[in-house]
């Protein structure tokens, strides 16, 4: 989806995931990592994104310092991550995530790391009631976490996409106060 906007590059650390996205992508997944192993040069990019990425790297600060290098002048970052560290769960230990985030968290990671935040706005907003009540009960009534990684039914499916599909029509115009993911559009600190 993202090559209809220009040239796509790409990077992972992991090799199977690298094989599994050369097999979807019609690009060459590089070898990389963050902070340190990027494979680009730094100002090689008018946008760069990250979505899902940085709750999984231990080193969140350098890991956006990076990336900003990789920003040209005027460039920008893209990026999601999981919201509210009182959401955690099995799901993001299963997921080996690092952090959930606060909006303020978020504002003050990207500052720390040079880039400006332009907008930073919840998401994920229609289903966080469910997926609140659900974490919020199995804490309180002390119920084992199972991990909940399991495909849902194709009927429970569609009834989530299409949820979080009517979302996607207003979450780049208004900002949302609360959700279970955060989206966060940055600049380079001049």
């Amino acid at each position: 989806m993202l090559s209809e906007f220009g040239s796509l590059e790409a990077f992972e650390l992991d090799d199977e995931a690298r094989a599994i996205a050369r097999r979807k992508l019609p690009i060459d997944v590089k070898s990389g990592m963050l902070p340190d192993g990027i494979p680009y040069a730094p100002g090689s990019f008018d946008i760069v994104v990250a979505f899902d990425v940085i709750e999984h790297v231990e080193r969140d600060v350098d890991s956006l310092a990076k990336l900003r290098e990789q920003l040209a002048p005027g460039g920008r970052l893209m990026m999601t991550v999981p919201a509210l560290p009182w959401l955690w769960s099995q799901h993001d230990v299963t997921h080996h995530h690092f952090r959930r985030y606060t909006r303020g968290q978020l504002d003050a990671t990207l500052r720390r790391a040079g880039l400006e935040p332009i907008r930073i706005s919840y998401f994920n907003t229609l289903l966080f009631p469910a997926i609140a009540a659900v974490r919020l009960c199995k804490k309180a009534l002390g119920l084992k976490e199972e991990g909940d990684d399991s495909m849902p039914s194709n009927l429970m499916n569609d009834i989530l996409k299409k949820i979080f599909g009517f979302e996607s029509n207003f979450v780049g115009r208004v900002s949302l106060p609360i959700g279970v993911s955060l989206l966060a559009v940055a600049q380079r600190a001049q």
